[in-house]
């Protein structure tokens, strides 16, 4: 059996009528290595259809098609894949080079869908040009060529995988007479080292360089005159030692693909520019909004911080939830609170982490229950409560913290009873657990919640040392027990996990604590609505991505049939696609990034000018989120564009214009 055997082929096609149209009938034929066949006919005779058969691009006939002894008409996808890429090479009457490649990337093509390296692509593409004569221009653009040129490098890169079957379709078709004798001695001379050469053509002329002519007409073979009958060589060219090693893994890689997919989308630059940027601005919405709340929530912690000492836990006990059955009532259960007893102090300071346990007290009171008196002026304390490990310096307005004897107090008091006050002895008449009591006190200083006094207002209160309260109590007879406890931990670590552990125990924590983490919970919710909200541009730009990939599918059918012809599997087609989506989602990511950087400056510059404070932080996490977004969203809009061209059907490329 020679290298090539057609038995009983026939091929129909069915017209948008549903009749069946007979293009190939019977065609039993075969051929040997080293023949040079000419295929002539009229124009719808069937010879392009039988060189497509031949080829691998048509598999859906009837019939064997024997190709060293395998029938392909047997092969799977994947194997008639590897049979166009190994076994058959292609030569179009249109050349069908891509035209923004090289003459030596558009030879080296059918090595890069093999995954061979970069430094053996070149040398073998070197070689094959240097066989048609044109190792000179392998850097040339294809339309700085002249027509023999083009078709000379379509040869090159029909022979740099070593083929046994060199299939061409009118070669000399669109050339003059001179190049039209240059490219058909070079067609003999690739016969003559052995290997099957298949033209089809209309020309008589260009047949008689054939050592066997076949003539078709209406789908049947009408004559097959071998005219010389050659001598078969042996393979001993350069071309020989360059054949692809088959024991490799004959994939495209991901990073051929990028690099494809960058060469190509360079040739729309302007356009892919456009994208990206349209892109970049939903993911640097995106990243300004999470960087505002973030930005906000900064600021928050850092002002609690500032007057709680991250080291102390605050715990209380917990109330129990009753409905109040009057107004009256609902104030007193506001403002009442559950003492703690020995044990549940005993319980507490056996806890890990626990450094130190401090007694402590908070009363909130109705206007003329609790007051300072200084000289004819008096202020009604809202809030009396204990000094703790709570407060530090930073709380501190003016003067100092309270030492025995003396306590501290807000700006609402200081306006209550005079600027000059601090220092001053002033008087507390108060009521503990029903118990009056009185006594003289220095106010030691100014009390305030940090750079910003303004959680300080409003409520009268006054801080006083545990210690001097329980004086006055036992003074009168009577025991003070703590209303709340306070832990003094090592670290912020310990504390944390004091503060967890109570709730388990249920007892509670620090009101403020609780109040901010309702508002920092809040911001949480609003920073995703926000950027959620800024999110929704990105699905436009995806939309944006699915049109222009579209787009260019179809500007590229021609070349993506061409990938399919010399070897290129669907997931091939896919993956160039895809990477192009990719590289327009890692430069929008990339450039969303950069963009909201800038926009963090100069809004924190301007905040730094009206608030004092910075208003936008980004995070490391913020710009991966951010570039993990865009290049997710792209891909996800190239899919159904990459799978559109990955099931085009080649033959049907190859002839679009």
């Amino acid at each position: 059996m020679g290298l090539l055997k057609l038995k009983n082929i026939n091929k129909r096609y069915t017209l948008d009528n549903k009749e069946t149209f007979h293009v190939l009938k019977d065609i039993n034929v075969s051929f040997s290595k080293g023949e040079l066949v000419s295929i002539i006919g009229e124009s719808g005779s069937g010879k392009s259809t039988l060189m497509n058969l031949i080829g691998g691009l048509d598999s859906n006939f009837e019939g064997e098609l024997f190709v060293n002894d395998k029938d392909i008409n047997k092969f799977s996808e994947k194997e008639l894949d590897r049979y166009r890429k190994n076994t058959i090479g292609f030569v179009f009457q249109s050349c069908n080079l891509i035209p923004h490649l090289s003459i030596l990337d558009n030879v080296t093509i059918a090595l890069t869908l093999s995954n061979v390296s970069k430094e053996e692509r070149i040398e073998k593409a070197k070689v094959a040009l240097k066989e048609v004569g044109l190792e000179k221009h392998i850097y040339k653009k294809p339309n700085q060529l002249s027509g023999g040129q083009r078709q000379r490098v379509a040869i090159a890169r029909a022979l740099i995988n070593n083929p046994d079957i060199i299939l061409a379709d009118e070669p000399t078709g669109a050339l003059d007479s001179e190049t039209t004798e240059q490219v058909l001695n070079i067609i003999k001379d690739i016969a003559s080292k052995g290997k099957l050469v298949i033209m089809v053509t209309h020309s008589e002329k260009v047949a008689n360089h054939s050592s066997r002519v076949i003539k078709i007409l209406d789908g049947k073979i009408i004559e097959d005159v071998q005219k010389d009958k050659k001598k078969v060589h042996e393979v001993k060219d350069e071309l020989a030692n360059t054949s692809v090693d088959k024991r490799k893994e004959e994939n495209l890689s991901f990073i051929s693909a990028i690099k494809l997919a960058y060469n190509n989308m360079k040739q729309k630059l302007k356009r892919n520019i456009l994208v990206s940027i349209g892109v970049s601005i939903g993911i640097m919405s995106v990243i300004a909004m999470l960087a505002l709340g973030n930005g906000v929530k900064s600021y928050f912690s850092d002002m609690i911080d500032s007057f709680m000492n991250p080291l102390v836990v605050e715990v209380s006990m917990k109330q129990e939830q009753s409905e109040p059955t009057n107004p009256a009532a609902a104030m007193q259960s506001m403002m009442s609170t559950t003492p703690f007893e020995k044990e549940n102090i005993d319980e507490l300071s056996k806890l890990q982490g626990v450094k130190k346990v401090e007694n402590g007290f908070q009363y909130i009171t109705m206007p003329g229950t609790n007051k300072l008196t200084y000289k004819d002026k008096s202020s009604d304390l809202m809030v009396l409560a204990s000094m703790s490990s709570v407060l530090t310096k930073d709380n501190v307005k003016d003067g100092s913290l309270p030492g025995k004897n003396e306590l501290i107090v807000n700006d609402s008091v200081i306006k209550d009873l005079g600027s000059d006050v601090v220092g001053k002895t002033v008087t507390l008449n108060a009521v503990i657990d029903g118990q009056p009591i009185s006594g003289d006190f220095v106010i030691s200083g100014i009390y305030t919640v940090g750079e910003s006094n303004q959680l300080s207002d409003g409520s009268n209160l006054a801080y006083i040392n545990y210690s001097d309260i329980e004086t006055l109590l036992s003074d009168a007879g009577k025991e003070l027990k703590p209303t709340m406890v306070y832990l003094v931990a090592d670290n912020e670590e310990d504390a944390s996990d004091l503060k967890s552990t109570i709730r388990d125990l249920g007892y509670s924590g620090s009101t403020q604590e609780t109040m901010g983490d309702q508002m920092l919970t809040m911001l949480n919710i609003v920073t995703i609505v926000l950027a959620g909200i800024a999110g929704i541009s990105l699905l436009v730009s995806s939309i944006m991505i699915l049109v222009v990939l579209y787009i260019s599918v179809v500007e590229r059918t021609k070349e993506i049939g061409l990938l399919r012809a010399i070897g290129a599997r669907n997931k091939d087609i896919k993956r160039i696609f895809v990477s192009e989506a990719f590289l327009i989602g890692i430069s929008s990511g990339i450039l969303g990034t950069i963009s909201s950087f800038i926009i963090s400056i100069l809004v924190n510059k301007a905040s730094m000018n009206v608030f004092d404070m910075k208003v936008m932080n980004i995070t490391g996490g913020y710009v991966i989120i951010g570039i993990g977004i865009s290049v997710i969203v792209s891909m996800l809009a190239g899919l159904s564009p990459a799978n559109k061209a990955s099931k085009l059907d080649p033959v049907d490329s190859l002839r679009t214009e």
